[in-house]
């Protein structure tokens, strides 16, 4: 995935970055974050794309199994419509019907059930990736934002301490 390359990328520049003297923060070049930061924006939309995509093909699924689920009901009644033609099989043929059919509609649900199960896991594992991938992100800005910020107060008590000796 692209986006956790940038983050890699972020990450890594970050490490690489040179250390400002007599503290432990470091200096890094603003231009180059907020480029990473914009592409990782841009990124991003493929990621909601593919959790449509998911929940589109869940849906198509379902409406998949439920027409499977119908074949099989309509293909049982006529099995049971040509059984009437015969006399002798006319009685069995009312007592099987039931029976298909209760089969037929156990077999919708079980196809029904599996398309749901199968498609929340889907939607699942999109969801944790999303939420995975948002929070290394909120995590890396945040710490890159709070490195700047001590760098900069840094600089400028460095400035004002110069100051005080200068005068």
């Amino acid at each position: 995935m692209e986006i956790f390359t940038l983050l890699e990328d972020l990450e890594d520049l970050l490490e690489g970055s040179k250390n400002v003297p007599f503290t432990s923060k470091t200096i890094v070049d603003k231009d180059t974050i907020l480029d990473l930061i914009k592409e990782i924006r841009i990124k991003m939309p493929d990621e909601l794309k593919q959790a449509k995509w998911v929940k589109e093909e869940r849906q198509r699924i379902l409406v998949e199994a439920e027409k499977e689920a119908e074949d099989v009901v309509k293909e049982a009644e006529n099995r049971i419509i040509a059984m009437i033609d015969e006399h002798e099989i006319t009685r069995k043929a009312y007592d099987q019907k039931a029976e298909i059919i209760e089969t037929a509609n156990e077999m919708s649900r079980e196809i029904s059930k599996g398309t749901k199960e199968y498609a929340d896991n889907l939607l699942e594992t999109t969801e944790k990736v999303l939420n995975d991938t948002l929070n290394k992100l909120e995590t890396n800005i945040s710490e890159a934002l709070k490195l700047m910020e001590m760098s900069l107060e840094d600089t400028i008590k460095t400035i004002q301490t110069s100051r005080k000796e200068l005068k």
